[in-house]
């Protein structure tokens, strides 16, 4: 029982962090892409993939 006095707050920084992390993401709109994925769907362009 013990132990959860150390986990306890070093899963709520890791959570904290990462709700930081994401919130910095969205405010600087690395989600933003209103024409890419339309025009990539629509795109015959098969020399994206990969080269095995």
């Amino acid at each position: 029982m013990e132990m959860l006095v150390y986990l306890i707050p070093v899963s709520l920084l890791l959570g904290g962090i990462g709700l930081a992390a994401f919130l910095w993401s969205l405010k600087h709109r690395q989600y933003d892409d209103p024409d890419g994925d339309a025009n990539r769907i629509l795109s015959d362009d098969w020399d994206d993939r990969p080269k095995p």
